[in-house]
Parts: C-alpha cells; structure tokens; sequence
C-alpha cells in the first residue's frame, strides 16, 4: 500500500503544483487521471524521489520514502513522460548496462533479466536494433523493460501512451495490464480511455488537488440519467453554451455533438448511456463553475 498524506508543494517561481493530496493507493492499477498542467508529473516525481515536497508524507509498506529515498528506490520501476536512451547502443546494451547498474551483478542472472525482458515486451526480435531507430510504441515498451528491471513492487508510468498510435497503445495497455496484479501500478494520464480500460481505482487530480476519487463503475453510475446529448450545427455552439451546462463537445459528420449536465431531459436531447469520460468532463465542469 502506497500511502500519501496532505502532500504539497510550491516552486521556488510560487506556482502552487500540489495543495494537501492525500492518497490511498493499494496494489493493483491506479488511475490518475487529469489535464495537462494538473500537478500529475509533480505527484510522480515527488513519488519517485526525484523532488522533496514542500510538506507531507509518503509511506510505501514501512518505507518513510522521504526520510528514506534510497530504499524505496531498490523496489521501484519508474517510466516518466520523457526518458532519454543513448540512441546508438542497441536494446540488449541498454538493458545489460540499467540491470547492472540496478545491482545485478552476476553475468549469468543478468543475461536471464534482460532476455526475459526483452521477450516480455515484445522487442527480443530487434534485440540488437539501435534504440535510434525504434518506433514511439517499441521505445515506451523499452521503457517498460528497464522500469521492471529487479522485479520491483511499485511501478509509476506517465503519460505512456501519449502520442502512441491504436495498434501500439493496445500493445502497451496489454503489458501494462499484465504486471499490475501483484504490484502497486500508478498509470498517470490524461486520456480517459487509459484509466477506462486498465484501472479498477482512480482519481481526477486538477489544479494540484484531487477532485474525485474512486471506482469508475461507481462513478460513473453516479452520473447516469444526468448526462444527454444532442447534435447540433457548429454556429450553434455558442447559443448552447450560454444555456446549458456544457461539459464537452466533439465533431461527428459535420455536426458537433454536445453534451450537457442536467437533473432532468432538456427539450431535444436524449440520454446518454454514461462513461469514464462524461464523469472527468463533469468533474472538470464543475470546477471551473467553481472558480
């Protein structure tokens, strides 16, 4: 169980990123999920021990991770949104060097780490291809590989799909899915589907606060028969707003299709079964209203 309590921080420029985050986080997928510039990577660094918070506690197990940085760090896998590689040495290079570096030192239990790394992830077959040359899905499943290096009992990805076409973020999510049974797996994101597909908890993190936390079937039956829709032509959208409490909006066929948060069923509209994304978009609705 990864524990954190009444986290803050506030950079030396006095941009508040986090404000009293409070956490309970148990093994399994946990979803983050929150827009750009929402304190997520702050969260993950802080975690990762790459930052010291302006106040809280982090606790994984009977780590104090702040008091103890160092022995959180023997038991976790870390994949940030942007990790550099020295881009000529080849992917079974790259592991051997990281195994190593994480402490395993036996040629014989390296070369089984790597190998099996490599075969879990799908890349034995370019093995020995540059990393230079890797496609964006094949270098995050690198960056998978090194995070699970030493078997570790707490893994934080950010952001991993970003920018991943559908085949290669099916391929990731497939991964993903398959570590995060018997470890504490953070998934920070802010594509909805992510945490849809993968996580049976989650919390919307917005303006360096959790907003809402939960189960997403629970939350997203709390939305149900309050969420409707309609299709209407582009020049519309601004009469729309001003009317309703529109949560978001999309392009289908031309048209834009709206959806609005209402108690009950506004003239020409009609219901909309209800998803991980109608409660994000509500919860972010809602805290703008509050503003």
């Amino acid at each position: 169980m990864l524990e954190i309590a009444n986290l803050s921080h506030t950079y030396a420029n006095g941009t508040v990123a986090l404000h009293d985050v409070s956490l309970s986080i148990p093994r399994g997928m946990y979803g983050l999920l929150g827009p750009n510039g929402a304190g997520k990577s702050t969260l993950m660094r802080t975690v990762a021990t790459l930052q010291q918070p302006t106040a809280g506690t982090i606790k994984f197990g009977e780590i104090d991770v702040l008091a103890d940085p160092q022995r959180l760090r023997r038991t976790l896998g870390y994949l940030p949104q942007d990790f550099g590689v020295y881009p000529r040495v080849s992917a079974y290079a790259m592991l051997d060097q990281l195994a190593l570096l994480k402490g395993i030192t036996g040629s014989a239990e390296r070369r089984s780490v790597v190998e099996t790394l490599l075969s879990q992830t799908n890349l034995w077959a370019v093995r020995h291809k540059s990393i230079a040359g890797f496609s964006g899905g094949m270098r995050q499943r690198f960056g998978i590989a090194q995070a699970l290096i030493g078997n570790p009992e707490l893994i934080i990805v950010d952001e991993p799909t970003a920018g991943l076409d559908p085949e290669e973020r099916n391929r990731f999510l497939n991964l993903l899915a398959g570590i995060g049974d018997n470890v504490v797996v953070i998934l920070s994101t802010h594509i909805v589907a992510d945490v849809a597909d993968l996580c049976p908890l989650m919390a919307v993190l917005a303006n360096g606060k959790v907003q809402l936390e939960g189960k997403p079937v629970e939350l997203i039956d709390s939305t149900r028969g309050k969420v409707w829709k309609k299709a209407i032509p582009h020049a519309e959208l601004e009469d729309y707003q001003q009317k309703y409490d529109v949560i978001s909006t999309r392009l289908f066929a031309g048209m834009t299709i709206v959806h609005v948060l209402a108690d009950t069923k506004p003239e020409g509209f009609e219901p909309v079964e209800g998803g991980l994304e109608d409660v994000y978009f509500t919860t972010l609705s809602n805290l703008r209203r509050a503003a």
